[in-house]
């Protein structure tokens, strides 16, 4: 049985947009190993608390991936 794993910074996503990504991941695991799978397809959600995350050796934070969403850049 197929376990995704999604690991998101806290504050970035609100429930109902988690809820989306829990659907169209367990539906992308169907699409490749049919639908018999969906009902054992695991997708756990982790919120990493902001400034745990870092990328080159900066902490993110929620603000700065709204501001690269936005097309914003970050500094």
């Amino acid at each position: 049985m197929p376990m995704i794993n999604v690991k998101l910074i806290e504050g970035v996503f609100d429930d109902h947009q988690k809820r989306q990504i829990v659907s169209r991941l367990t539906d992308a695991m169907v699409a490749v190993e049919g639908e018999n799978m969906r009902a054992v397809t695991w997708v756990i959600v982790e919120e990493v608390p902001q400034g745990q995350w870092a990328i080159g050796g900066k902490p993110l934070f929620a603000s700065d991936v709204q501001a690269l969403a936005a097309g914003r850049k970050v500094a």
